[in-house]
């Protein structure tokens, strides 16, 4: 597949460039600084871009089969940011023709499950009081979405670690798995580049976790 990765020198970005590549896709890897993107290949193009012009983006994406997302907030006082540079991208890629789109959230923006034990669901209050404006973000850019032209996913991971890939991992469509506390960066990056090639996950939130 020819695929444009946003976010590319990210944590999760970087891992969905490394793996796509590994596995004989062409990669378009969007980044503002060049430098920082570390990940070399053959079947790997640059496209420099603060992901602020969608008329500038349309390049980027013209011709691709997918596109996958791994921008978001470093920290709290970055709320806002992934609203504003996903819309930017849904404009660059509805003018440009690729309908797939897979995004990164995160698994307080989903359902709670059922049955959640109670301690978990403590942890999740306590964590969505400190991050509310984050998740508020990702609520808005997740409704975007929804109104998009898009065929998108929305993997929604709980608290990210920087563990090898496993490749094992619960996903649920449409929900969270019960008592999923973390999952590594590694595994949300094989878990968006999966959806891909599933129809289950079209205009769904996908949770994932250990």
């Amino acid at each position: 597949m020819r695929l444009t990765v946003f976010g590319a020198t990210g944590g999760v970005g970087r891992e969905i460039v490394q793996q796509a590549l590994a596995a004989g896709h062409e990669v378009t890897a969007v980044v503002r600084d060049p430098a920082r993107c570390t990940v070399k290949g053959e079947r790997l193009t640059v496209f420099r871009s603060d992901v602020s012009d969608p008329e500038q983006l349309r390049e980027a994406v013209a011709g691709r089969d997918a596109v996958l997302s791994g921008l978001g907030a470093r920290s709290a006082k970055d709320a806002g940011i992934t609203t504003t540079l996903t819309r930017v991208v849904l404009r660059a890629v509805e003018a440009a023709g690729p309908r797939r789109l897979v995004v990164v959230s995160a698994a307080p923006v989903g359902p709670v499950p059922e049955r959640q034990p109670a301690l978990d669901r403590l942890m999740i209050r306590a964590i969505g009081r400190v991050l509310k404006d984050v998740y508020d973000d990702l609520r808005a850019m997740e409704g975007e979405l929804a109104r998009s032209a898009t065929d998108w996913t929305s993997v929604r991971p709980p608290r990210l670690t920087d563990a090898p890939l496993t490749g094992v991992y619960r996903t649920v469509v449409g929900g969270t798995p019960r008592s999923g506390r973390t999952i590594a960066r590694s595994d949300v990056a094989h878990a968006m580049l999966a959806a891909l090639d599933d129809p289950t996950t079209l205009r769904q939130g996908v949770g994932v976790a250990y």
